[in-house]
This record gives structure tokens, C-alpha cells and sequence, in this order.
């Protein structure tokens, strides 16, 4: 996306509504009625995460917005006359179980709307069993639920896309917004890989043929960039200590979060930014630093040798706006006593405009 095209389709700000009711409020709710630039519901207050509007190929295409154009990509797909847009291929998990009774047999089938990629359903379901039950993304359930609400809370689709944001009024903001974004996918954006302990090297090698064939066919089309691409640009991870992915035998592995052993029976997550040499984790330690929320989907962001979520991660690099939640690219900022920022717009109540310098009714 450019600036021009991006300032354009800015030009009018969108504020359409839904129909969700709020999860937290109940029948109280009449529905989703947004705020004109606060992440909230005018009919009841809540958050619009609290609404979780929206449907689960709107979840996926801001998910392949997010991974478009990283070393993530191969894990989205392009869809049909989206003029380039891509879709998250999620990867949803069925288990069938026998049921056993006297009668005609029957089955208890049990659906996932997410599970970790690449794995066979024995690894994916001994995955899922390390997860707190009411954590694990069965759909129609709570954690199910519970993923969706992490989606949009850990990855603000106004931390992606300028387009989505209500407070941008410049190509300066939004030169500076694009940039943002391309640096983070390329240098500090991943998805953790779940193996056995001691499979680190598989997953390197199944990077690096990847790549190749990612080479090969950008030579297809353009022999002279795919050779620049070779030589200049590399994601392989800098060597350094190992734990035990490195071919050598090993007794033991430590947890890169709680430093704790790893069976090696039991599967772990790695993280390709970290290092398949230098680190792995338990499946509940796989977390943002900041927040200690598990990695939804298992997306993290890999900064000062820490794991973040996406908000977490953007908030160390662009102060957020704690009216309109979304970053501020703009020079000029207002920060209260307590530390917080704002656009020098929003630092106002969000119901009669009244600046919060000045106590109102509200």
C-alpha cells in the first residue's frame, strides 16, 4: 500500500456498526454501536474486544494482512481476485473418538478452530492437552472465545493497516506508519513451530529449503532480483549456544521461560527469530513478556531477546494513545502526570469532549 492510495481511502472515516451484543454486558446491550474514534461501544461502554464482532474469514484476512510480505507468508495464501490481499491459512484440527456402548457404535467429534501447523494430530493433540483446558480453542466454547478476543487484543489490525486507523490526518503519520510495519515483519515478527525437543535442526533445515524454493521461483520470474535476494538477504538465525537442537546428544532441555526442564517426550514451541539452536519452551511459557499472556496463535514478536505480542511489542517502539488505543506517529503528543499519552485530541471525555484537565459529569 502507498501513501496516496492510503490518505484516499482515509478520507472518510468509517464507523459502520454490528450486531454483536456485549460479552460482558449481556442482554444490557442492544449491540455494537462503535464510538466514532474510541475502541468502544457508545451503548454500553465496553470495549469493542468485549463484542468480538466480526466473522472467522474476517479474522483470517486480517491475520494474512499481518503476515503478508514477512518470512511468515507461506502461511497465507492470496485471495482470488483480492487485487493481492492474502488469507490466513489457519489450521483447524477435528478429532473423532469412538463412543463405546452396547448399541450401534457412535462418534464424539471434537473441532479445533486453531491448532499449530505441520504437526501430526497424536503431537497436535498432546499440545492441546499441556494448554489449560479452558484455554484450548474448541469451537463453541470459552477458550474458543477467549482465542478471538486475544486476536484482537494482541494484534491490533490498527497496528497493520493505516487504513483502520481513525487519527492519522498526514502522509507524514502514514509514510511513517508503513515503515514501521515493514521493519517489524521482516526483522521482529514470527509464528512459533511446535516439535519434540532435539528437532530444532529439522525445522532450520525445512527453513532453509523454503527459502530456496522461495529463490527459485522469484528467478523464474526475475533471475537478476532473485540473485540480489540470495546474497543480500538472509533469515537464518545467527549462531550461538545450544540446547541440544544442534544434532548432538542431549539429557536435558531448559525452558527458555521458566528455565525448567522439557521432557523429551513433550512437545515444545520454537521460535525461528531465537534461534532453533538457542532456545525452545513449555507451551504455557510461550508468552508475552510484558503482559504474561500466552502468544495467541503463537505469534510473537522477537525483541531484545524477549518474546512480545503484537501491542506490547509496538508500544516499546510508538506510544499509544489511551483514548483511541492506537499508535501515535504524529510530533506532537499530550502526556498526562501519570504517564500516559494521548493524541492531543482525545485527551478529552469520550462522551461530552470536555478536556480531562477539568473534572465533568461524566
Amino acid at each position: 500500500m502507498d501513501v496516496s492510495s492510503a490518505m484516499e481511502k482515509m478520507s472518510v472515516k468509517q464507523t459502520a456498526g454490528g450486531s454483536a451484543a456485549c460479552l460482558l454486558c449481556k442482554q444490557r446491550c442492544s449491540g455494537l454501536q462503535p464510538h466514532s474514534w474510541r475502541k468502544a461501544c457508545i451503548a454500553c461502554g465496553c470495549s469493542t474486544v468485549d463484542h468480538a464482532p466480526g466473522t472467522d474469514a474476517e479474522d483470517d484476512q486480517r491475520m494474512g494482512r499481518l503476515l503478508a510480505d514477512s518470512p511468515c507468508t507461506h502461511l497465507t495464501a492470496k485471495i482470488k481476485g483480492g487485487g493481492g490481499l492474502r488469507m490466513y491459512k489457519r489450521n483447524r484440527m477435528i478429532v473423532t473418538n469412538p463412543v463405546v456402548s452396547r448399541k450401534d457404535p457412535t462418534f464424539n467429534t471434537t473441532t479445533y478452530d486453531w491448532a499449530p501447523a505441520g504437526l501430526n494430530q497424536t503431537l497436535a493433540m498432546q499440545y492441546m492437552e499441556l494448554i489449560p483446558e479452558k484455554q484450548r480453542p474448541v469451537s463453541g466454547t470459552e477458550g474458543a472465545l477467549e482465542r478471538r478476543r486475544q486476536l484482537f487484543t494482541q494484534l491490533p489490525i490498527y497496528d497493520v493497516d493505516p487504513m483502520k486507523c481513525q487519527s492519522m490526518n498526514s502522509e507524514e503519520e502514514i509514510t511513517s506508519m508503513l515503515l514501521f510495519v515493514k521493519q517489524y515483519k521482516q526483522e521482529v515478527l514470527g509464528v512459533g513451530e511446535v516439535a519434540l525437543p532435539g528437532e530444532g535442526g529439522a525445522l532450520r533445515e525445512a527453513v532453509i529449503q523454503r527459502m530456496a524454493k522461495e529463490a527459485k521461483d522469484r528467478s523464474n520470474s526475475d533471475k537478476k532480483d532473485a540473485q540480489h535476494d540470495s546474497t543480500n538477504n538472509s533469515n537464518e538465525p545467527a549462531a550461538g549456544p545450544t540446547n541440544g537442537t544442534d544434532g548432538s546428544a542431549k539429557t536435558e532441555y531448559r525452558c527458555s521461560g521458566c528455565l525448567k526442564e522439557v521432557s523429551k517426550e513433550s512437545p515444545a514451541v520454537y521460535a525461528e527469530r531465537a534461534g532453533y539452536n538457542n532456545a525452545l519452551w513449555h507451551p504455557t511459557c510461550f508468552k508475552c513478556s510484558e503482559c504474561g499472556l500466552g502468544l495467541v496463535d503463537l505469534v510473537y514478536f522477537w525483541s531484545s531477546q524477549k518474546l512480545f505480542c503484537g501491542r506490547h511489542y509496538c508500544q516499546t517502539v510508538w506510544p499509544r494513545c489511551s483514548g483511541c488505543d492506537e499508535l501515535i506517529f504524529c510530533q506532537s503528543l499530550h502526556t498526562s502526570q501519570d504517564g500516559q499519552t494521548w493524541h492531543h485530541e482525545h485527551h478529552c471525555c469520550w462522551k461530552c469532549g470536555q478536556t480531562l484537565d477539568s473534572p465533568c459529569q461524566h
